[in-house]
């Protein structure tokens, strides 16, 4: 059986991250199977974890009145889901589930949070890394609405 701070290594999330930050996060980590079809989290919930995706996929979804359940983002393989673990008040802003049955390491949320308080360069690495994450997925979302929405020519 692999061991769990070798997994990390090889998620792009966590490669290049020092082998004692490594062993530090895995302690806060499981890996998990999460069937096809089922939620990891709903808008509302307290937010105390988040998930590196190493096979399938996710949907991040929002509901909207009168047309349901809309997905806003998947994610797939090599890429993390949920930040609300580390923002205050840590609830989840959307809802997110497997559209496939997924493989992931799973993070509980306070135990790093302690971690990264207790080691603040720990801290800062990993909220490069989270920065990185928050702006790609802002970007994607950019993009996305201006496909939905379009560019009206100008007059």
């Amino acid at each position: 059986m692999e061991r769990l701070d070798a997994v990390l290594a090889e998620h792009p999330f966590f490669r290049g991250l020092k082998d004692e930050y490594l062993d530090l996060i895995a302690g806060c980590a499981a890996n998990v199977h999460i069937e096809a079809g089922q939620t990891l989290f709903a808008e509302g919930d307290p937010a105390d974890r988040f998930w590196a995706v190493r096979h399938g996929s996710v949907s991040v979804e929002i509901h909207a009145p009168d047309r349901g359940s809309l997905v806003v983002q998947t994610l797939g393989p090599g890429e993390i889901l949920g930040w609300s673990w580390l923002f205050p008040p840590h609830i989840w802003k959307f809802d997110a589930r497997a559209r496939e049955a997924v493989r992931a390491t799973v993070f509980d949320g306070a135990c790093l949070r302690d971690k990264c308080d207790a080691d603040p360069a720990l801290g800062y690495e990993l909220m490069k890394r989270l920065a990185r994450v928050v702006t790609h997925q802002l970007e994607m979302t950019r993009l996305q609405l201006l496909d939905l929405y379009g560019a009206k020519p100008r007059a």
